[in-house]
């Protein structure tokens, strides 16, 4: 799977069903593993919005669905 499939798809969290936004970043560490993706909500106005982004480690990943990502934060 590529970045870009999962960029695609909405993250949403397992513990409220609240829709948290769509990955935009991810970061890496020196040994070349993910360590977390920069997830940020989509937002016709985003500047109006102070909610900012949200930092999901891999264990928190639960399920990677065809349209969504279920996440545990």
């Amino acid at each position: 799977m590529r970045v870009s499939d999962l960029q695609a798809k909405d993250v949403v969290s397992l513990m409220d069903g609240k829709k948290l936004g769509r990955i935009v970043d991810i970061e890496i560490d020196e040994g070349g593993q993910v360590s977390y993706f920069v997830v940020e909500p989509r937002r016709f106005f985003r500047f109006f919005s102070n909610s900012g982004e949200v930092s999901v480690r891999m264990n928190q990943i639960k399920k990677i669905g065809e349209d969504v990502i279920l996440v545990e934060i």
